[in-house]
């Protein structure tokens, strides 16, 4: 089985490539819904947050999100905290759910953040979704409801796109223009004949 992962920013259009890798009878793990489902439902997160952060951080049996974003955003250290605490869950999950599609000749992974959380790893190849900044806030703002500034912004605080260029080993440019099945075919050929096998 080879085990792929699909990341890019905000606005490149990560999930509509998963969408067409899934249509390809190739499953994909959203890391990110994943990370939200298991704060919830995950004991070992739910005890190790409570610890941290008191009784207050569930309400009602749901993540208390406002107490949370402030405890992030009041010390870059905090994300490390909280990140240390989600991501090797997440990481075990994938694992879990992999072993699931053992009919599978090639999996996927869907991560916004998969250099920063060390997901790459788990992996055997990288595919980078690229976009134009300007088209990527457009979507964004669109798909969000949010203003330039504040797509900007996210920009501003994920990791430079070609910095995860250099890093992934295939990019798909995802420009409104270039066609997108025959890139991805392209890839899944390579992946089959090559055998990205760790």
């Amino acid at each position: 089985m080879i085990k792929i992962a699909v990341t890019g920013g905000i606005g490149s259009g990560k999930s509509y490539i998963s969408h067409l890798l899934e249509n390809m009878h190739i499953p994909v793990y959203n890391a990110d819904n994943e990370a939200k489902r298991l704060t919830t439902s995950d004991a070992g997160i739910r005890g190790e947050l409570i610890a941290l952060l008191g009784e207050d951080v569930y309400k009602d049996g749901l993540l208390n999100k406002p107490l949370l974003a402030s405890y992030l955003f009041s010390d870059p250290a905090h994300v490390l905290q909280i990140n240390s605490i989600i991501h090797p869950r997440v990481r075990k999950d994938f694992t879990v759910w992999v072993e699931r599609q053992e009919k599978c000749e090639i999996v996927g992974m869907e991560s916004a953040i998969l250099y920063e959380a060390g997901f790459q790893d788990t992996v055997d190849a990288v595919i980078m979704v690229y976009a134009p900044v300007e088209l990527r806030i457009q979507r964004a703002m669109y798909r969000d409801g949010a203003s330039e500034e504040q797509v900007r912004a996210r920009i501003a605080a994920q990791m430079d796109d070609e910095e995860k260029r250099r890093r992934a080993d295939f990019t798909v440019v995802n420009d409104g223009v270039q066609l997108l099945i025959p890139q991805l075919n392209r890839i899944v050929e390579q992946l089959k004949t090559e055998k990205f096998i760790l």
